[in-house]
């Protein structure tokens, strides 16, 4: 099915385009007629950069383009052809550029469809003006695409692409040059014809080198020729992406030959780039380059020795002779036509803006005549002749058999719709081709696909004396016809491009299907050794080839060294940290009995310095030599060190709390259950204990061990690992994040009870900052985790900064008041209600309640309750 504009679209896109303002900077040429041929031609040449055009493309712009209005013009006068009828032509350019012919195509499609007075033929099928428009196009795949939207019949002139032939796709197009693939056939029979069985290629990018020499890549295997490379340029028109193609090409020393499916640009700077590097090949290039000097202009060394295709075509002398006579000043109908002067002879026809410093053109000569000498015909202005008159004769036929009795458009011609035109005219249309010279005539026609007849003709670019020059020495028509005597090679004998090259030794030969001429070497991965000599077969993981590379061996495992840069960081601060837990416990030990440690809770903060020198001692753990045992140590560890340290933090805040919430019940001075240091110790030792029951079962159930794991990326690195997931390490923290939030919670509830040696204020800092710490530490643990050194380094440090919180925000100050404020350290002190105290009944309370030692009245978030701290003394 052919997909089509719906109708409603249509009339919407055209409403647009009448109510917009054309654009000023487009020129176009438009000359009126009862049928309007649309025209897209590459008048200019790419842009540099941004910009859309470049400079004038004199050989296929200016004379394709004066091709097709000569074309007009005699078929305007042929009495014969068309009688009564008048064509007319609308042409843009397309600037060389894909992209911009689309973009040129849909402008001036819709400008065509939609009338000038905004009404229309509506039918089924979509919309036509009330005028035939056709479309004789030189690009694309896309600009036939979107053209067959629109049910317009296309006739190209140098469109070669093999996809076009795919009437499934493509059931609006028909063409007077041949698909690509005869070219390839040719291209491969000249190559068996030398025996050149060992050649590269190189492509343009795009449809028609891509296309054109995958064709040809078919015809070579089926004729035994190996191919040593495949390159292709871009579009980017960098200088060294070309010269980046040839050092390719060098490569392959034994493939002396270059087989090219090129456009004319690419073929142009390619030459130039071989030229730089000083280096030069036998070329085998398609009509890209064809026969055209200006490819080969400067560069006549390097390109010495090719043999180029270019398709069969008869000089048009009354063309020549035309486009001779045109004059920039007297020709009005192309608006290009003074640009290309100007370029042509490096002069100006009227003011110049200059840029600071630029020197002005000369001015051109008064007489304005281009010199014959100096004028070369276009290989292509017999297709675009052709092409015009196949139209011509398609909408003759057409006209005949519809409008009886007149020679003018009829009703039945302006309704016709674009598929019947296209199946029942132009694929049937058989003429002798205009201009033919006597002799030649050749006959215009279209198979069943709309392609054109294929034949070739074959030239040698050669030196003669001392000039350069295209030799015809045969043709392709079906066959080859190659007389070799005509052909003078640079260095008088014929070249030779064979393979069976030995690979290098991390190569392997690379065998094309059903081929025993040659081969390709392959470099094999790093990681790869050579089974056979055709074979490339990884080594498993862990492994890697030896230099031979006929087998693999054992990657030593790599695992963070004490002496590492890596391991030094960690080792220095939970040296620092083990010192700093050794004062804390010297000064505790030997101020034990004093008032501000009995009121801190002697015990607990006995268990919580274990749990932080613990913690600084898991840093050697991760940083020792994996093995079963330091792996079992390490899961036990980990989440036993943090369970001990906010077991004991837990069992502090829980009990002021529940101090605080028994005032807050009204039980008064009733002294709450289990706030005894035994009670509080056998407390933290049983939420410990849960954390111990957890691991043992772990450890049980994914028994302890190592493993060696490599990187898909880093194969050459082999990491000696515990065999446990990261998600199962962070996994067994979950008890520890439930007592860190526990923690937490009654930290922020117990904030503002007193500070007599109470430590609410400071459990909650110390809680606050382990929050942090935790929530930089996992996300930050599982981005690291493709560098284990990292991963680990990042590991020791957080769980070192975990035990320096507590000591810095529950011991420090405890340690400042015993070492340099001991006149704090008193019973008195601890007495002093200052701020907190309660006036009146409540101060009568405590002195009543003064035989008992264990209660001092104080105020916590305005209640009175028991001081926390007496418990201890």
């Amino acid at each position: 099915m052919v997909a089509r504009i719906p109708a409603l679209a249509l009339v919407m896109m055209c409403q647009g385009v009448l109510l917009s303002d054309p654009p000023q900077s487009r020129r176009e040429i438009r000359i009126e007629g009862d049928l309007v041929l649309g025209g897209l031609f590459p008048v200019h040449e790419k842009g540099a950069g941004m910009e859309e055009c470049g400079r004038v493309n004199e050989d296929r712009g200016i004379q394709r383009l004066e091709a097709m209005l000569f074309a007009i013009d005699r078929i305007n006068m042929d009495n014969t052809l068309l009688p009564g009828v008048s064509l007319g032509v609308h042409i843009l350019d397309t600037c060389s550029r894909d992209t911009y012919a689309l973009e040129q195509t849909l402008e001036f499609v819709l400008s065509e469809l939609c009338a000038a007075n905004g009404w229309f033929y509506i039918r089924t099928f979509g919309i036509i003006s009330p005028d035939l428009y056709l479309i004789l196009l030189y690009l694309s795949l896309q600009v036939a695409n979107l053209l067959r939207l629109f049910q317009i019949p296309q006739i190209s002139y140098a469109s070669t692409s093999a996809k076009l032939s795919d009437k499934t796709r493509y059931d609006y197009f028909a063409r007077t040059v041949p698909p690509d693939f005869y070219q390839a056939k040719a291209m491969a029979e000249i190559l068996r014809f030398f025996n050149w069985t060992y050649v590269s290629t190189v492509a343009s990018e795009g449809d028609y080198g891509e296309t054109g020499i995958e064709a040809f890549e078919q015809e070579a295997r089926m004729r035994n020729i190996c191919i040593a490379t495949s390159e292709k340029v871009g579009r980017s028109n960098a200088k060294k992406s070309y010269e980046a193609v040839i050092r390719q090409l060098l490569q392959k020393p034994n493939a002396r030959v270059a087989v090219l499916f090129l456009r004319s640009d690419d073929a142009r700077e390619l030459l130039a780039a071989a030229a730089r590097l000083n280096t030069s090949f036998i070329w085998v290039a398609s009509d890209g380059w064809g026969a055209q000097e200006s490819i080969v202009k400067g560069n006549e060394v390097t390109a010495e020795g090719a043999i180029t295709l270019e398709l069969a075509a008869n000089p048009i002398a009354e063309f020549n002779r035309y486009f001779l006579s045109l004059n920039p000043v007297k020709n009005h109908r192309n608006p290009w036509y003074k640009e290309f002067w100007e370029q042509r002879f490096q002069c100006s026809l009227g003011p110049v803006n200059l840029g600071l410093g630029e020197t002005p053109p000369p001015p051109c000569d008064k007489d304005l005549s281009m010199d014959k000498s100096s004028f070369e015909p276009e290989s292509k202005i017999m297709f675009v002749v052709n092409a015009v008159y196949a139209m011509a004769h398609a909408l003759h036929y057409m006209q005949r058999s519809l409008c009886f009795n007149t020679t003018k458009l009829c009703d039945s011609m302006k309704a016709l719709d674009g598929r019947r035109l296209y199946r029942d005219y132009i694929l049937n249309v058989s003429f002798t081709a205009p201009f033919s010279p006597p002799g030649s005539e050749t006959v215009v026609k279209f198979d069943t696909q709309g392609d054109g007849m294929g034949r070739y003709n074959i030239f040698s670019y050669q030196r003669s004396g001392d000039r350069y020059g295209y030799v015809p020495v045969g043709e392709w028509a079906e066959s080859l016809s190659l007389s070799s005597d005509l052909i003078r090679w640079p260095r008088d004998v014929v070249p030779t491009s064979q393979c069976s090259d030995p690979c290098e030794r991390n190569e392997m030969k690379k065998m094309q299907a059903g081929e025993y001429c040659c081969w390709i070497c392959t470099a094999c991965e790093p990681h790869e050794y050579l089974a056979d000599e055709f074979t490339c077969s990884p080594c498993a993981p862990g492994q890697w080839p030896t230099d031979d590379l006929t087998s693999c061996y054992d990657l030593p495992e790599d695992y963070i060294m004490w002496e590492d840069a890596w391991a030094i960081g960690p080792i220095t601060i939970a040296c620092v940290g083990f010192m700093c837990t050794g004062l804390v416990f010297w000064v505790f030990i030997r101020h034990n009995n004093t008032p501000l440690v009995k009121a801190s809770g002697r015990e607990l903060c006995y268990i919580l310095l274990s749990g932080v020198f613990m913690s600084y001692a898991m840093t050697f753990l991760f940083l020792a030599k994996p093995s079963p045992a330091i792996c079992a140590l390490r899961r036990l560890g980990l989440g036993t060190s943090f369970a001990v340290c906010y077991s004991a933090l837990l069992t502090k805040t829980n009990r002021i709390a529940r101090i605080f919430n028994g005032v807050k019940d009204g039980a008064g001075a009733v002294r709450p259950r289990f706030i005894s240091p035994s009670s509080q110790v056998f407390i933290c030792l049983s939420l410990i204990s849960v954390q111990l029951v957890m691991v043992s079962v772990w450890l049980l159930l994914e028994v302890p061990g190592t493993r060696r794991f490599t990187l898909p990326e880093r194969r050459q690195t082999v990491i000696l690992k515990c065999n446990v997931r990261d998600s199962s390490m962070l996994l067994s923290l979950g008890y520890d994040v439930l007592l860190v939030i526990l923690c937490t919670v009654y930290a922020f509830k117990t904030r503002k009870c007193p500070e007599n040696f109470n430590e609410a204020k400071f459990i909650g800092f110390t809680m606050y900052t382990t929050c942090i710490i935790w929530l930089a530490f996992l996300p930050i643990f599982y981005v690291t985790s493709s560098d284990y050194r990292v991963q680990t380094t990042t590991m020791c440090i957080s769980v070192s900064l975990s035990g320096f919180v507590v000591l810095g925000c529950m011991f420090a100050p405890k340690v400042h008041i015993i070492m340099f404020q001991p006149q704090k350290n008193v019973t008195s002190h601890r007495l002093n209600l200052n701020r907190f105290s309660v006036s009146g009944a409540a101060t009568t309370y405590a002195s009543h309640a003064s035989v008992s030692a264990h209660y001092v009245p104080t105020v916590c978030n305005g209640r009175e309750i028991v001081d926390s701290t007496t418990s201890s003394l």
